[in-house]
């Protein structure tokens, strides 16, 4: 009669440690995984956050009356588009006079830049956002510790609309 061959106590003891060792490797691995997700989502999320403000400041500037086009118009749609975007707690804030850039633009195809003047009608209206950084890495603790993140990614959303007004 054959017995059957069972591992002993030892061999068994082996296979735990293994798998500790095993465990370990993988738990590093996905906490990088993991921290690529969340990081990646806060550029998405920075990157849709930017792009809506910038639309809001369009949109706004885009019916504005002709008679104050420069004078108040410009100022309300830098401030409308900063206000929205710091709504979203995009991280650094930003700054009406740095970062939010507003344009008037003639008819297309060429969309060059004619200038903001009370009374003069443009064809489209561009609002911008400029000089914004994201840092890759700066959310998650423990990629800090290892060497501090993965560099700066430039956002630059911009939305043009036809001056309707």
């Amino acid at each position: 009669m054959r017995t059957k061959n069972f591992p002993s106590n030892a061999s068994m003891r082996m296979q735990c440690g293994a798998a500790a060792v095993e465990l370990a490797f993988l738990i590093i691995v996905m906490m990088f995984i993991i921290a690529g997700i969340i990081e990646f989502g806060r550029v998405f999320w920075y990157a849709d956050a930017l792009t809506k403000a910038t639309r809001d400041g369009a949109r706004l500037m885009s019916s504005w009356p002709v008679a104050s086009l420069n004078s108040s118009g410009v100022g309300t749609a830098q401030s409308i588009a900063a206000t929205a975007a710091n709504a979203a707690r995009v991280s650094p804030n930003l700054d009406v006079a740095t970062n939010v850039l507003v344009e008037c633009l003639g008819p297309s195809p060429g969309f060059s830049v004619v200038g903001c003047v009370d009374g003069t009608a443009p064809a489209n209206v561009r609002v911008s956002i400029t000089g914004f950084n994201i840092a890759i890495g700066a959310m998650v603790p423990f990629i800090k510790v290892y060497g501090g993140g993965f560099g700066n990614i430039p956002l630059s959303p911009y939305t043009t609309m036809r001056y309707m007004n």
